[in-house]
């Protein structure tokens, strides 16, 4: 989540995704598993988020690209990613940092952050600007399917999405040997096309190089 390089980043003029260069991951792959969690309210902040108009994962075509490689090269395996969240506007992640400083909104606590008191989700975890806004991060997991590709169920992880402590670390201790196993086996799949894990968050992939590291979108996801 930290920024990228040293320059501060810019925010791009863009008003629509095409202008961005943003594309529906599913116009290269159709039929790709999706639960875009900011757009509906199983998340951590309990509601829709702003920017979040339609449950679509957006990436810049580079990251679209390869995400589809790493897709199509599970799939032989019987195994499909679920995909939770793409491109996020900055509008998006300056409503999380609203939620953060709102100390009496304790109403996802529970779910996402047991171990934790709210103000120390400032930071590592929610932080003013997002990898997610310059459009080449992912957050995911993997799904082991039937030899038809059917009746996919999720690989146990160890954690859910935006479960926020050290059980979420990838290379957490504490965890079960085949949760291990399953983070091990998405990790090495996303970094045979070039992404790299953020070692917090075992979901949370970026494309190395970006394709716009210095730049930010604010157009909505619709």
């Amino acid at each position: 989540m930290a920024r990228a390089g040293d320059q501060p980043p810019q925010l791009s003029p863009a008003k629509t995704a095409a202008q961005a260069g943003l594309a529906d991951i599913r116009t290269l792959v159709p039929d790709i598993a999706e639960d875009i969690k900011y757009a509906g309210s199983d998340n951590f902040v309990g509601r829709p988020v702003n920017g979040y108009l339609a449950p679509k994962c957006l990436l810049l075509r580079p990251a679209a690209e390869a995400l589809a490689r790493v897709e199509r090269d599970l799939r032989v395996q019987h195994y499909r990613l679920k995909l939770w969240d793409c491109y996020r506007p900055a509008r998006a992640v300056a409503d999380f940092v609203r939620w953060a400083h709102d100390p009496a909104d304790q109403r996802t606590k529970a779910a996402h952050y047991p171990d934790l008191d709210k103000s120390k989700l400032l930071g590592d975890y929610i932080a003013p600007v997002s990898g997610h806004s310059r459009g080449a991060t992912v957050d995911l997991t993997m799904e082991r399917c039937a030899a038809d590709g059917t009746h996919c169920a999720p690989l146990d992880m160890g954690t859910g999405f935006d479960w926020f402590g050290v059980r979420a670390h990838t290379d957490a201790p504490g965890i079960g040997a085949e949760q291990r196993a399953n983070r091990l086996l998405l990790r090495s799949a996303m970094e045979h096309e070039g992404f790299k894990n953020y070692a917090l968050e075992w979901w949370h992939y970026t494309l190395t190089p970006e394709p716009t590291p210095q730049m930010l979108y604010d157009v909505p996801v619709q």
